[in-house]
């Protein structure tokens, strides 16, 4: 891991939008305060039109995995990342039809580990982007075959795509910290463990030399920040396994910046073994003071009820298809 690794300045962005492509949480009901947060059916309306709103009926549909479409904006151009691609084969294509998206504009995809609930949609989405060498963001253990032990028994998870089935992309291996798009989005690379809690993910294994070992820290989850102008970082984690408050404290240490205005995607604070570190999440998070924070897929009702009360002005309950736009 990367303890004491220093870089370069994350330089600063002029904004940034995140569209919520696949979580496990849809509600296009309940009223959205915030006003850099959008609802699927406010934003698409004003965006699109209404004769749009009319003929488009078809609701953007829920799933347990994760996808983000994350925008910038910088010197009057934009740039697209996909980060993760969902569980199913499809989601991601078919939840992006039915919010008007254009795949195609995607320039570049990262994954933030191999669960299969992250890479699901990989090779559709790389065939329907239709772009040969497209860049994709990975880590050499998410070719592991991995699993969770169950008693006397693995659980085997569902295999990440070979090398060859992925020959199309530029597949582009992070473990340091990466900067892209010219120096404005960072991939933390592996996170180090530092918090007293953030114990990693004890019945996670994988198979070595055809034994299947210990693999509690999964090495290979990492998440996304932009420094936005006159806000301060915008983190996004797929998974948080190495922890959200690890992850948030390596951002700040290597791209100097303190300031953290929103935080966004999986905190993993769901299961039993996970939600004892919900009270000192919470209490880490109260100090870190986000302005946002969007906690979703993996965290668990106990984890975004418990976020929800300690940060009632900045907590956003997720849901696919909304807006945000920092």
């Amino acid at each position: 891991m990367n303890a004491g690794f220093k870089y370069a300045k994350l330089k600063q962005a002029d904004s940034v939008e995140i569209i919520s492509l696949v979580d496990n949480s849809i509600d296009l009901l309940s009223s959205i305060n915030q006003k850099d947060a959008h609802s699927f059916k406010q934003w698409t309306k004003t965006r699109y039109g209404e004769e749009w709103a009319q003929t488009h009926s078809k609701l953007p549909e829920a799933e347990h995995g994760f996808s983000m479409l994350v925008r910038l904006f910088y010197e009057g151009k934009s740039t697209c990342i996909l980060f993760d691609t969902g569980c199913s084969p499809d989601g991601v294509i078919e939840n992006a039809n039915r919010l008007g998206l254009n795949l195609a504009e995607i320039e570049r995809i990262v994954l933030s580990h191999g669960h299969y609930d992250h890479f699901g949609g990989l090779l559709y989405v790389l065939k329907a982007i239709g772009k040969n060498n497209l860049p994709v963001i990975v880590h050499e253990d998410m070719f592991k075959t991995r699993g969770t032990a169950n008693k006397d028994a693995i659980h085997v998870y569902p295999a990440f795509p070979t090398k060859e089935e992925l020959s199309t992309a530029q597949l582009i291996n992070t473990k340091q910290p990466q900067l892209f798009v010219n120096d404005m989005l960072l991939v933390t690379g592996e996170i180090p463990r530092e918090t007293s809690f953030e114990k990693g993910y004890i019945q996670h294994k994988a198979l070595e030399d055809q034994s299947w070992k210990p693999d509690p820290w999964i090495l290979d989850d990492r998440a996304i920040a932009i420094h936005v102008k006159g806000k301060g970082l915008v983190v996004v984690s797929g998974c948080a396994h190495a922890g959200i408050i690890n992850t948030i404290r390596y951002i700040q240490k290597i791209t100097s910046v303190t300031d953290v205005y929103a935080v966004l995607g999986g905190f993993h604070l769901a299961g039993k073994e996970n939600e004892s570190k919900i009270e000192q999440t919470v209490i880490e998070l109260k100090q870190i003071n986000p302005k946002r924070i969007v906690p979703s897929h993996c965290t668990g009702w106990r984890g975004l009820f418990a976020i929800a009360n300690a940060l009632p002005d900045a907590f956003v309950f997720n849901s696919v298809g909304n807006l945000y736009t920092f």
